[in-house]
Protein backbone atom coordinates (compact mmCIF):
# COMPACT_ATOMS: atom_id res chain seq x y z
CA UNK A 1 0.00 0.00 0.00
CA UNK A 2 1.29 3.45 -0.96
CA UNK A 3 -0.69 6.68 -0.62
CA UNK A 4 -0.43 9.84 -2.75
CA UNK A 5 -1.66 13.02 -1.04
CA UNK A 6 -2.28 15.94 -3.40
CA UNK A 7 -2.03 19.43 -1.90
CA UNK A 8 -2.99 22.65 -3.67
CA UNK A 9 -1.61 25.19 -1.17
CA UNK A 10 0.88 24.88 1.67
CA UNK A 11 -1.56 25.83 4.41
CA UNK A 12 -4.13 23.13 3.60
CA UNK A 13 -2.21 20.03 4.53
CA UNK A 14 -3.32 16.48 5.36
CA UNK A 15 -3.75 17.03 9.12
CA UNK A 16 -5.43 13.95 10.60
CA UNK A 17 -4.77 11.99 7.42
CA UNK A 18 -1.01 12.20 7.93
CA UNK A 19 -1.44 11.42 11.64
CA UNK A 20 -3.38 8.28 10.73
CA UNK A 21 -0.86 7.15 8.13
CA UNK A 22 2.03 7.59 10.57
CA UNK A 23 0.15 5.73 13.28
CA UNK A 24 -0.67 2.86 10.94
CA UNK A 25 2.87 2.89 9.45
CA UNK A 26 1.56 3.29 5.90
CA UNK A 27 3.83 4.67 3.18
CA UNK A 28 2.75 7.99 1.70
CA UNK A 29 3.93 10.88 -0.44
CA UNK A 30 2.72 14.48 -0.32
CA UNK A 31 2.71 16.39 -3.60
CA UNK A 32 2.10 20.16 -3.69
CA UNK A 33 0.75 21.02 -7.14
CA UNK A 34 1.15 24.73 -6.49
CA UNK A 35 4.94 24.18 -6.52
CA UNK A 36 5.01 23.30 -10.25
CA UNK A 37 5.60 19.62 -9.52
CA UNK A 38 4.23 17.20 -12.07
CA UNK A 39 1.85 14.44 -11.12
CA UNK A 40 3.51 11.01 -10.86
CA UNK A 41 2.53 7.77 -12.54
CA UNK A 42 -0.47 6.06 -10.99
CA UNK A 43 1.26 2.66 -11.03
CA UNK A 44 3.13 3.49 -7.82
CA UNK A 45 0.04 4.23 -5.71
CA UNK A 46 -2.96 2.33 -4.36
CA UNK A 47 -4.77 5.31 -2.79
CA UNK A 48 -5.16 8.95 -3.85
CA UNK A 49 -6.09 11.70 -1.37
CA UNK A 50 -7.07 15.06 -2.89
CA UNK A 51 -7.08 17.94 -0.42
CA UNK A 52 -8.71 21.37 -0.46
CA UNK A 53 -7.59 24.80 -1.63
CA UNK A 54 -8.86 28.35 -2.20
CA UNK A 55 -9.13 27.96 -5.97
CA UNK A 56 -12.24 26.84 -7.84
CA UNK A 57 -12.35 23.87 -10.21
CA UNK A 58 -13.35 26.12 -13.11
CA UNK A 59 -10.31 28.42 -12.71
CA UNK A 60 -8.06 26.35 -14.98
CA UNK A 61 -6.70 29.42 -16.77
CA UNK A 62 -5.54 30.87 -13.49
CA UNK A 63 -4.34 27.52 -12.10
CA UNK A 64 -3.13 25.46 -15.09
CA UNK A 65 -2.29 22.43 -12.95
CA UNK A 66 -6.04 21.83 -12.54
CA UNK A 67 -6.23 20.59 -16.14
CA UNK A 68 -3.62 17.90 -15.56
CA UNK A 69 -5.19 17.02 -12.23
CA UNK A 70 -8.57 16.52 -13.91
CA UNK A 71 -7.06 13.98 -16.32
CA UNK A 72 -5.17 12.33 -13.46
CA UNK A 73 -8.36 11.89 -11.43
CA UNK A 74 -10.25 10.47 -14.40
CA UNK A 75 -7.54 7.89 -14.98
CA UNK A 76 -7.35 7.03 -11.27
CA UNK A 77 -11.10 6.38 -11.18
CA UNK A 78 -10.97 4.29 -14.36
CA UNK A 79 -8.16 2.20 -12.93
CA UNK A 80 -10.04 1.54 -9.71
CA UNK A 81 -7.74 3.37 -7.32
CA UNK A 82 -9.17 4.10 -3.88
CA UNK A 83 -9.80 7.86 -3.83
CA UNK A 84 -10.82 10.37 -1.17
CA UNK A 85 -11.49 14.00 -2.08
CA UNK A 86 -11.98 16.71 0.53
CA UNK A 87 -13.66 20.07 -0.21
CA UNK A 88 -11.94 21.19 -3.45
CA UNK A 89 -10.86 17.56 -3.85
CA UNK A 90 -14.48 16.40 -3.80
CA UNK A 91 -15.42 19.09 -6.31
CA UNK A 92 -12.58 17.98 -8.60
CA UNK A 93 -13.80 14.38 -8.43
CA UNK A 94 -17.35 15.49 -9.23
CA UNK A 95 -16.08 17.51 -12.21
CA UNK A 96 -13.96 14.60 -13.46
CA UNK A 97 -17.11 12.46 -13.40
CA UNK A 98 -19.04 14.97 -15.50
CA UNK A 99 -21.01 16.66 -12.71
CA UNK A 100 -21.39 20.45 -12.43
CA UNK A 101 -19.55 22.46 -9.79
CA UNK A 102 -20.93 25.92 -9.04
CA UNK A 103 -21.32 28.67 -6.45
CA UNK A 104 -23.33 27.48 -3.47
CA UNK A 105 -26.39 29.48 -2.38
CA UNK A 106 -24.57 30.21 0.89
CA UNK A 107 -20.94 30.07 1.98
CA UNK A 108 -20.20 27.70 4.83
CA UNK A 109 -17.38 28.56 7.25
CA UNK A 110 -17.44 26.98 10.67
CA UNK A 111 -19.29 24.08 12.29
CA UNK A 112 -22.48 22.72 10.72
CA UNK A 113 -24.72 19.73 11.32
CA UNK A 114 -25.03 17.25 8.47
CA UNK A 115 -27.06 14.03 8.24
CA UNK A 116 -26.67 10.62 6.68
CA UNK A 117 -29.02 9.67 3.89
CA UNK A 118 -30.56 6.21 3.85
CA UNK A 119 -27.72 5.09 1.58
CA UNK A 120 -25.20 6.76 3.86
CA UNK A 121 -26.53 4.89 6.88
CA UNK A 122 -25.61 1.65 5.09
CA UNK A 123 -22.27 2.84 3.72
CA UNK A 124 -19.23 0.81 4.91
CA UNK A 125 -17.44 3.96 6.12
CA UNK A 126 -20.27 6.25 7.21
CA UNK A 127 -22.57 3.75 8.91
CA UNK A 128 -20.53 4.03 12.13
CA UNK A 129 -21.49 7.72 12.45
CA UNK A 130 -24.61 9.13 14.14
CA UNK A 131 -27.57 10.00 11.94
CA UNK A 132 -26.74 13.70 12.41
CA UNK A 133 -23.28 14.97 13.35
CA UNK A 134 -21.26 18.22 13.20
CA UNK A 135 -18.56 18.84 10.59
CA UNK A 136 -16.14 21.67 9.92
CA UNK A 137 -16.74 23.56 6.67
CA UNK A 138 -14.85 26.17 4.64
CA UNK A 139 -16.20 26.55 1.11
CA UNK A 140 -18.18 28.68 -1.30
CA UNK A 141 -18.84 26.13 -4.07
CA UNK A 142 -20.93 22.98 -4.23
CA UNK A 143 -21.38 20.12 -6.70
CA UNK A 144 -24.01 18.00 -8.34
CA UNK A 145 -23.93 14.30 -7.56
CA UNK A 146 -22.25 12.54 -10.52
CA UNK A 147 -24.31 10.17 -12.62
CA UNK A 148 -24.26 6.76 -10.92
CA UNK A 149 -22.93 8.43 -7.78
CA UNK A 150 -24.71 8.05 -4.44
CA UNK A 151 -25.49 10.90 -2.06
CA UNK A 152 -24.46 9.73 1.41
CA UNK A 153 -24.38 12.93 3.51
CA UNK A 154 -26.71 15.92 3.21
CA UNK A 155 -27.72 19.14 5.00
CA UNK A 156 -30.43 21.76 4.79
CA UNK A 157 -28.22 24.61 3.55
CA UNK A 158 -26.10 22.61 1.08
CA UNK A 159 -27.84 19.33 0.13
CA UNK A 160 -24.80 17.64 -1.43
CA UNK A 161 -22.25 17.14 1.35
CA UNK A 162 -20.69 13.78 0.46
CA UNK A 163 -21.01 11.14 -2.23
CA UNK A 164 -19.65 7.75 -3.19
CA UNK A 165 -18.93 6.69 -6.74
CA UNK A 166 -18.67 2.95 -7.23
CA UNK A 167 -17.05 1.28 -4.23
CA UNK A 168 -13.67 3.02 -4.15
CA UNK A 169 -14.25 6.77 -4.61
CA UNK A 170 -15.52 9.21 -1.97
CA UNK A 171 -16.00 12.97 -2.14
CA UNK A 172 -16.55 14.98 1.08
CA UNK A 173 -17.45 18.67 0.97
CA UNK A 174 -16.49 19.12 4.63
CA UNK A 175 -13.01 19.03 6.16
CA UNK A 176 -12.64 15.67 7.87
CA UNK A 177 -8.88 16.22 8.17
CA UNK A 178 -8.72 19.41 10.24
CA UNK A 179 -7.08 19.76 13.62
CA UNK A 180 -7.67 22.60 16.06
CA UNK A 181 -4.31 24.06 15.06
CA UNK A 182 -5.26 24.01 11.38
CA UNK A 183 -8.51 25.84 12.03
CA UNK A 184 -6.69 28.52 14.00
CA UNK A 185 -4.04 28.86 11.28
CA UNK A 186 -6.64 29.20 8.52
CA UNK A 187 -8.40 31.97 10.37
CA UNK A 188 -5.14 33.82 10.94
CA UNK A 189 -3.71 33.29 7.45
CA UNK A 190 -6.78 33.72 5.27
CA UNK A 191 -7.15 37.27 6.49
CA UNK A 192 -7.62 40.47 4.47
CA UNK A 193 -5.17 43.01 5.94
CA UNK A 194 -7.41 45.99 5.18
CA UNK A 195 -10.55 44.46 6.68
CA UNK A 196 -9.17 42.01 9.24
CA UNK A 197 -11.74 39.50 7.98
CA UNK A 198 -11.11 35.93 6.99
CA UNK A 199 -11.12 35.77 3.18
CA UNK A 200 -9.92 32.44 1.75
CA UNK A 201 -10.91 33.32 -1.81
CA UNK A 202 -9.41 35.61 -4.47
CA UNK A 203 -12.00 38.32 -3.71
CA UNK A 204 -13.77 39.25 -0.45
CA UNK A 205 -16.87 37.18 0.16
CA UNK A 206 -18.43 39.01 3.08
CA UNK A 207 -20.03 41.94 1.25
CA UNK A 208 -21.00 44.81 3.50
CA UNK A 209 -21.34 42.89 6.74
CA UNK A 210 -19.06 43.83 9.66
CA UNK A 211 -15.50 42.61 9.14
CA UNK A 212 -15.40 40.71 12.43
CA UNK A 213 -18.45 38.59 11.69
CA UNK A 214 -19.16 35.82 9.18
CA UNK A 215 -22.29 34.82 7.33
CA UNK A 216 -23.22 31.31 8.40
CA UNK A 217 -26.55 29.62 7.68
CA UNK A 218 -28.77 28.74 10.64
CA UNK A 219 -29.34 25.23 11.88
CA UNK A 220 -33.11 24.82 11.69
CA UNK A 221 -34.82 21.48 12.05
CA UNK A 222 -34.46 19.41 8.93
CA UNK A 223 -37.26 19.28 6.42
CA UNK A 224 -36.86 16.09 4.45
CA UNK A 225 -38.07 15.46 0.94
CA UNK A 226 -37.30 12.36 -1.05
CA UNK A 227 -35.37 12.45 -4.29
CA UNK A 228 -35.20 9.12 -6.09
CA UNK A 229 -33.98 6.65 -3.44
CA UNK A 230 -32.11 9.17 -1.30
CA UNK A 231 -32.88 12.04 1.05
CA UNK A 232 -32.05 15.65 0.33
CA UNK A 233 -32.77 18.53 2.65
CA UNK A 234 -34.59 21.32 0.84
CA UNK A 235 -34.96 25.02 1.52
CA UNK A 236 -32.83 27.92 2.67
CA UNK A 237 -33.27 30.54 5.31
CA UNK A 238 -31.49 33.81 5.94
CA UNK A 239 -27.87 33.48 7.07
CA UNK A 240 -26.85 33.97 10.68
CA UNK A 241 -23.72 35.77 11.82
CA UNK A 242 -21.10 34.02 13.96
CA UNK A 243 -17.92 35.61 15.28
CA UNK A 244 -14.45 34.12 15.07
CA UNK A 245 -14.52 33.67 18.82
CA UNK A 246 -17.75 31.70 18.62
CA UNK A 247 -16.29 29.38 15.99
CA UNK A 248 -13.17 28.73 18.07
CA UNK A 249 -15.31 28.04 21.15
CA UNK A 250 -17.27 25.48 19.12
CA UNK A 251 -13.99 24.03 17.92
CA UNK A 252 -12.75 23.54 21.48
CA UNK A 253 -15.99 21.79 22.38
CA UNK A 254 -16.22 19.53 19.33
CA UNK A 255 -12.69 18.82 18.17
CA UNK A 256 -11.96 15.85 20.46
CA UNK A 257 -14.96 13.82 19.29
CA UNK A 258 -14.42 15.03 15.72
CA UNK A 259 -10.83 13.79 15.79
CA UNK A 260 -11.82 10.36 17.10
CA UNK A 261 -14.47 9.98 14.40
CA UNK A 262 -12.10 11.22 11.72
CA UNK A 263 -9.35 8.79 12.73
CA UNK A 264 -11.82 5.87 12.77
CA UNK A 265 -13.11 6.83 9.32
CA UNK A 266 -9.58 7.09 7.90
CA UNK A 267 -8.40 3.79 9.40
CA UNK A 268 -11.40 2.10 7.82
CA UNK A 269 -10.79 3.87 4.50
CA UNK A 270 -7.18 2.68 4.34
CA UNK A 271 -7.95 -0.70 5.86
CA UNK A 272 -10.74 -1.84 3.56
CA UNK A 273 -9.82 -3.80 0.41
CA UNK A 274 -9.94 -2.07 -2.95
CA UNK A 275 -12.97 -3.48 -4.75
CA UNK A 276 -12.10 -4.89 -8.15
CA UNK A 277 -8.42 -5.41 -7.36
Amino acid sequence: MNILIIKHVDIEGPGLIENCLKQEKILYQILNLNSNIHLPKLDDFTHIIILGGPMNVYEEDRYPFLKDEDLFIKEAIQRGKRILGICLGAQLIAKALGAKVFKAPVKEIGWYDVSLTRIGSRDPLFSILPKTFPVFQWHEDTFEIPKAGKLIVTSKSIPHQAFRYGENTYGLQFHLEVTEEMIQEWMETYEAPQAKAVVPYPTPIWGDIPATRWRIPPRPKAVVSYCRDEEEFKGLQSPKLFSKTEIMIETEIKIETYTKRGMKFLKDFFGQPIIGH
